[in-house]
C-alpha cells in the first residue's frame, strides 16, 4: 500500500518536471524555436485548435520561423494568432503560400522579462510537485491504522527524498533556461 502511493507521487512529480521544462521551452531565447508556437491556438472555424494540428513549422535560419498552413483559408487566423501571443514581439507576414514570422532581436530588458517569467513558470511548478507530496503525505497518515507507524515513517522520508530530487530537477531546468536566456 505504502510502494503503490510512493509510486503514484512519484509518477505525477514527474509529469510536473515534464510539464515545467514543456513550459520552459515555450519562452523565447535569442533563436527561433517551433516549441515556442507549441501552445499557440488559432479560431479555426470558431473552434480553438492548436497551431501544431493546422501548419508545419520550419526554421530556416536562426531567428526566422516558417509557418505552412494545411489548410490555406486558415491563413488569417493563424497569422492573427502569432500576431496576439504574448512575449513574443513578432510580426508574421505572409505571402500566400505561408507565413514567415521574423523573431526581433532580445535586448538585456527583455531578456531579464523572460527570466522573471521562467522562474515564475519553476515556482508554479514546483508548487504543484508540492501539492502531489502534501496528497501522498495525507494518503499514507492514513494508512497509520493498517500497516505500522515505522513503515509509515519510512515512506515519508522516501516520499520526502522523491520531493527533492523532483525540486532539484526542476531547479536545473530552470538554471540552465535562465543561462540560455541570458546568454547573448
Amino acid at each position: 500500500m505504502i510502494a503503490d502511493v510512493l509510486s503514484d507521487a512519484t509518477t505525477r512529480m514527474q509529469k510536473a518536471v515534464e510539464v515545467a521544462k514543456d513550459d520552459f521551452a515555450t519562452v523565447r531565447t535569442g533563436r527561433a524555436n517551433p516549441q515556442l508556437f507549441q501552445k499557440i491556438m488559432v479560431s479555426y472555424y470558431g473552434t480553438p485548435t492548436p497551431l501544431a494540428q493546422l501548419a508545419s513549422l520550419q526554421n530556416p535560419e536562426a531567428r526566422t520561423l516558417v509557418v505552412t498552413p494545411y489548410d490555406k483559408g486558415a491563413m488569417k487566423d493563424i497569422e492573427q494568432a502569432i500576431r496576439d501571443m504574448p512575449n513574443l514581439g513578432a510580426n508574421p507576414s505572409n505571402d500566400g503560400n505561408l507565413i514567415r514570422v521574423t523573431l526581433p532581436e532580445l535586448t538585456e530588458e527583455r531578456r531579464k522579462e523572460f527570466v522573471k517569467i521562467v522562474r515564475s513558470k519553476g515556482e508554479d511548478a514546483k508548487v504543484s510537485v508540492r501539492n502531489i507530496r502534501r496528497k501522498a503525505k495525507d494518503d499514507l497518515d492514513a494508512l497509520k491504522g493498517e500497516v505500522g507507524d515505522d513503515e509509515v515513517a519510512r515512506g515519508e522520508k522516501e516520499l520526502e527524498q522523491i520531493t527533492k530530487s523532483n525540486v532539484d530537477a526542476i531547479d536545473e531546468a530552470l538554471k540552465r533556461k535562465e543561462a540560455e536566456l541570458l546568454e547573448v
